[in-house]
């Protein structure tokens, strides 16, 4: 497990610094008013490469799972920086079809981000996690398809270039494919919490001689 974890590490900075140095030579700039090909597979690929190995290889899952949920639930709390797109929305810098849906979703997200991480992340509460896990990723997907549409929706808007550029260009190709990995791996582990959760709770019916449990194994 030390070997994934120090794997991945350097996996993640050679991502970031991919982003970082990509965003800095115009890699991703688009001046039209959506966001281009470029920032979409930057931002895809990694996802595809979790999700393929995630599914491929029993060892990466492992490590995966045993990941602590309440620290990948905290890190969406930087997902409060959604304000900026309201800000820049106002200062007409972005488009509102865009920068508001965005924006708002990411602060209820990371606002709401500790409190996911303190109060909902056990058995008892699953359900509450997994549906404020499914919110965010409804928020990153929304964000994405309005930011790849916005020229569709208004031709005439102003132009999504501002996030092609750095150091908004951090956030599609970096910020989040990172983020919706964390829900991913959030709610597949609270996938297992019921089951962990009931088998312990049958063991100790057991050794206190359940009668209920008596009668369902005869």
């Amino acid at each position: 497990m030390k070997a994934y974890g120090k794997f991945t590490a350097g996996l993640l900075v050679a991502w970031f610094a991919f982003a970082l140095i990509g965003g800095a030579m115009g890699l991703f700039e688009n001046q039209s008013n959506r966001i281009g090909a470029a920032v979409g597979i930057a931002a895809g690929v990694p996802i595809v490469m979790f999700v393929v190995w995630f599914a491929a290889s029993d060892s990466f899952r492992k490590f995966a799972m045993a990941l602590n949920p309440q620290t990948l639930t905290l890190v969406q709390f930087w997902r409060i920086i959604g304000i900026t797109f309201v800000i820049l929305q106002a200062r007409s810098v972005l488009p509102a079809i865009f920068a508001l849906p965005a924006g708002y979703g990411d602060i209820f997200i990371g606002a709401t981000a500790s409190v996911a991480a303190w109060k909902l992340c056990n058995p008892e509460r699953r359900g509450g996690f997994i549906f404020w896990q499914l919110l965010g990723i409804a928020d990153l997907v929304t964000a994405v398809g309005l930011g790849t549409t916005a020229g569709l929706i208004d031709p005439h808007g102003i132009p999504m270039g501002l996030m092609t550029v750095l150091p908004l260009s951090l956030i599609p190709t970096f910020l989040v494919p990172l983020f919706l990995i964390f829900h991913v791996i959030c709610i597949a582990q609270a996938r297992e919490w019921r089951a962990v959760g009931g088998e312990r709770r049958v063991e100790g019916m057991l050794r206190s001689g359940h009668p209920e449990i008596g009668v369902s194994v005869r």
